[in-house]
């Protein structure tokens, strides 16, 4: 056979493999325009944080840092002149550290500067449609409240453009019972912050079976542009610092009401024994007795595999504290005494 015939029949037993390669390419083309399409869809520039108390300012400045468009919202002027103040404050307390005027005699400008950079991303209103309108993301920071926080969202969720993605700040409420005043279930999920917003790394990324991984991969991602380190977890009571943090806190007051230490060796138990920064009784008071109790009385009332469990079960002592007013350190007294601190 001519080495032209063989050439000849060599391309033709190669057509179909050619064809079935070019095939394959086309599809893989397809899938990964449609793949970046998807994340362009979900790539977040422009938040929309509500409420701007101690979280949501903590919030607002996080993002304003990684140079983020960030809108504050909350009902009154005065709650934005607050939030603004605790923003303010917390970046003087930045541009310290960056800048030290011990070391560089341009210090001063160079700390105003930096202030006024991020404060220039950011923008306050007292109009949560308005705020929403080129919104990618809406984090909520309100008041922890299932009804107040789904009426809230039900609102947004008939204003806001039907790319934007919504989260909760929620430390102890189910992300798919608020969830579940949208109608847009797969663009929703929790997005818990710890405080002090600008010092605490992680964030938690809660996703419901509703959430798309399309969103889960967009909230981590902004994440890490935040600075953050992101732990992804399934929308479950306390999800997952809350639900190993609060039965322990509880279990110190038992220990107590039990006879077995004073608060003050629990504390120093803890501290020296297990490394930990605060004892269970100072960490209380940090959070806030009022806030333990209403995260307990929830899971203990109605919580997904904790209704009822001896494990969240109210506490006396801390019942009474908080009926005594007498919340921690926000009040000047809980487990221990502050006025004189």
């Amino acid at each position: 056979m001519s080495p032209m015939l063989v050439a000849r029949a060599a391309a033709a037993a190669a057509a179909p493999s050619q064809n079935a390669a070019r095939a394959r390419a086309s599809l893989f083309l397809r899938l990964f325009s449609s793949s970046a399409a998807a994340r362009n869809n979900h790539e977040i520039k422009n938040i929309t944080v509500i409420g701007a108390g101690l979280m949501g300012a903590g919030i607002v400045q996080v993002a304003a840092q990684s140079a983020l468009n960030v809108t504050m919202v909350d009902l009154s002027q005065a709650a934005l002149d607050n939030g603004s103040k605790i923003i303010t404050s917390s970046l003087k307390r930045v541009a310290k550290k960056k800048f030290n005027p011990d070391a560089d005699p341009e210090a001063a400008a160079k700390q105003d500067a930096f202030i006024a950079s991020v404060k220039k991303n950011i923008a306050a209103s007292t109009d949560p449609a308005a705020a929403v309108a080129d919104a990618d993301l809406v984090i909520e920071a309100i008041v922890e409240n299932l009804e107040v926080k789904q009426k809230l969202f039900k609102q947004l969720d008939a204003v806001a453009p039907h790319k934007t993605i919504f989260a909760s700040n929620t430390s102890s409420l189910p992300i798919h019972k608020i969830a579940s005043a949208t109608s847009r279930l797969d663009r929703f999920a929790g997005l818990h912050y710890f405080n002090p917003v600008p010092q605490m790394k992680l964030v938690e990324v809660i996703h419901t079976p509703q959430t798309s991984p399309e969103v889960l991969q967009a909230l981590t991602a902004l994440s890490h542009k935040m600075g953050k380190v992101p732990v992804a977890c399934k929308d479950t009571p306390g999800f997952i610092v809350n639900r190993l943090l609060v039965p322990y806190m509880l279990e110190a007051i038992r220990l107590v009401e039990r006879g077995v230490a004073s608060k003050e060796d629990v504390d120093i138990a803890m501290k020296l024994g297990a490394g930990y920064p605060m004892g269970p009784f100072e960490l209380l008071d940090y959070v806030g007795l009022d806030t333990t109790k209403f995260i307990t009385d929830g899971w203990y009332k109605d919580g997904d595999g904790l209704k009822g469990e001896k494990l969240v079960e109210p506490s006396e002592t801390l019942d009474q504290l908080v009926a005594d007013k007498k919340l921690g350190r926000k009040s000047g007294a809980g487990f221990y005494d502050y006025s004189k601190k």
